[in-house]
């Protein structure tokens, strides 16, 4: 067991396995300094056992490190939040090549050749992270394979986390979820950050501890409920994934303050602002 102070999905490590890293802190029976990895699936859930509950997603290209190698699934650690948990051992593949795109678009398709006529291979989210050998008309073509419309990926982060929010306005509210497929609150304020370089936490109380409180609510903050987090698109309305709506939508902060309060959801937690 992980000492109290280690929290379990931070913490690299099996019951049976933990990255050199934790030496002197963990008492384990082996120690891994793990194996460089890439998702080679459009998504895959991330799970708190095998096969067991989803915590978050991963989506295509995201970089790991794999722990351990258990039957069909791999604990791994996801680098960019550091979120730990278990994957299908057939969604990863190696760490070569190294990215050189994102999916900037809420959504986008990979094709066998550079023709939108064509039967798509695959349908990839927004983040998800390419290996790009070249541009091909108004395609991108792949190393590892098919070509992407180059208006939908880029090299560059994008500037305005509420303006990345908002493009996945109407995307189903999936409790867990990572992408244009299916996000929650945590998700949407994740895939915003990310998408301008800022680096955040997957999960909702681990954003409230990452970033500095807020003087009075302007737009980008994060307003933060227990269990849930939304972002303020200006001081009056705010954009959030909500199992109200089932959706990721547009509210204004009062009636969001009142309609929690009334629902004994609350209380509000204050504002935070990234960056």
């Amino acid at each position: 067991m992980a000492p109290p102070q280690m929290d379990r999905r931070l913490t690299p490590a099996t019951d049976r396995v933990a990255l050199e890293d934790l030496r002197g802190l963990l008492d384990r029976p082996a120690w891994t300094a793990g194996r460089p990895a890439r998702l080679v699936r459009p998504l895959a859930d991330l799970c708190s056992d095998p096969g067991g509950a989803r915590d978050r997603q991963v989506n295509f290209g995201a970089p790991l490190t794999v722990i351990e190698d258990r039957g069909d699934h791999s604990f791994v650690r996801a680098d960019r939040d550091g979120y730990c948990g278990w994957l299908d051992r057939a969604a990863i593949g190696p760490a070569d090549p190294a990215p050189t795109h994102r999916v900037t678009a809420p959504a986008t398709h990979v094709y066998p050749r550079p023709d939108m006529k064509t039967r798509e291979v695959m349908s990839l989210s927004m983040g998800a992270e390419l290996a790009g050998a070249g541009p091909e008309g108004r395609f991108l073509r792949l190393a590892t394979g098919g070509f992407v419309p180059i208006g939908h990926v880029g090299q560059d982060p994008a500037t305005d986390p509420v303006a990345v929010a908002r493009s996945l306005l109407g995307t189903p509210y999936l409790w867990g979820g990572n992408s244009r497929w299916g996000i929650d609150c945590s998700g949407l304020v994740q895939a915003a950050l990310g998408a301008c370089g800022i680096a955040c936490p997957g999960d909702s109380d681990l954003q409230r501890q990452a970033f500095p409180e807020s003087p009075a609510i302007d737009r980008g903050d994060l307003l933060f409920w227990p269990g849930h987090v939304a972002m303020a698109v200006s001081p009056q309305v705010m954009i959030h994934a909500t199992a109200w709506t089932m959706s990721v939508t547009l509210e204004p902060i009062a009636d969001a303050l009142a309609r929690i309060d009334a629902a004994g959801e609350g209380p509000f937690l204050g504002a935070h602002r990234p960056g």
